[in-house]
């Protein structure tokens, strides 16, 4: 890791909370061993899975990408990571003050032809339940090239997993934007798609019917700003602030 970048506990220096910034570079890397919050944390992590499994049984404690150290500003967004239980993040993700890690996403923002964010609504089984979003997913290891997070990857297979669409169809306008709030950082850009959202939305319904995993249970086109308008994740609403500020 880049020496010139200053790894701190808290989110101090950073751009505010609930606001869209460009980012200019991404550069998170993932390093062999256990998340120091993994091995701190893992006894009450575990006793915490046994309740949520019980509660839905169909959650999955797979391995995911998640952040020790971390430094955000518009010149760049740098980490280093740990692979780490699903079930440890969640604990985590549970805290009221979060500390010991951070999260760091990616939302591909799906734009069709007549100016809709097309989102999908997380299925009852998941662990965000009802949630409606960019189709979009954790860094898992399947992301991981030459030991650095592959953002783009990671998007194209998470819309693909979850959509069937291909993001190689869409136009991909120049640049990474970010937002982050209570140590989660979502990094984002605008993918435009040559169908209108009725089209998109068929497309979607379509490969519902073959999915296997049935991760979601819907898809919505979105046209506004307003909160209210969905059960939206937190992450979603500076994302549409912003979108639709810049396209009035």
């Amino acid at each position: 890791m880049n020496s010139a970048f200053k790894f701190h506990d808290d989110t101090a220096g950073w751009p505010p909370e609930k606001t869209v910034f460009p980012v200019k570079r991404i550069e998170l890397s993932v390093k062999p061993g256990d998340h120091p919050f993994h091995l701190g944390e893992a006894e009450a992590a575990q006793e915490n899975w046994k309740r949520e499994i019980a509660a839905n049984p169909a959650l999955y404690d797979g391995r995911m990408i998640f952040q020790h150290r971390l430094s955000v500003s518009e010149s760049a967004i740098a980490g280093e990571a740990y692979v780490t239980p699903f079930s440890t993040f969640l604990w985590w993700r549970k805290q009221k003050e979060r500390t010991g890690g951070f999260h760091v996403f990616a939302f591909p923002v799906a734009v069709s032809s007549d100016g809709a964010i097309i989102a999908i609504r997380m299925a009852q089984h998941t662990a965000n339940p009802g949630q409606i979003y960019c189709a979009a997913g954790s860094l898992d290891e399947n992301d991981i090239v030459d030991g650095h997070c592959d953002i783009d990857g990671n998007m194209r297979r998470e819309v693909m997993e979850e959509t069937g669409l291909d993001l190689g169809a869409a136009v991909a306008e120049p640049g990474y934007y970010a937002t982050h709030a209570n140590r989660s950082v979502t990094l984002f850009r605008v993918f435009r798609f040559p169908w209108t959202a009725r089209e998109m939305l068929e497309k979607i319904e379509a490969h519902m019917l073959v999915d296997e995993e049935k991760e979601i249970d819907g898809a919505v086109a979105i046209r506004s700003a307003d909160p209210a308008a969905h059960h939206y994740s937190p992450a979603m609403l500076p994302i549409l602030a912003w979108f639709f500020e810049r396209e009035t």
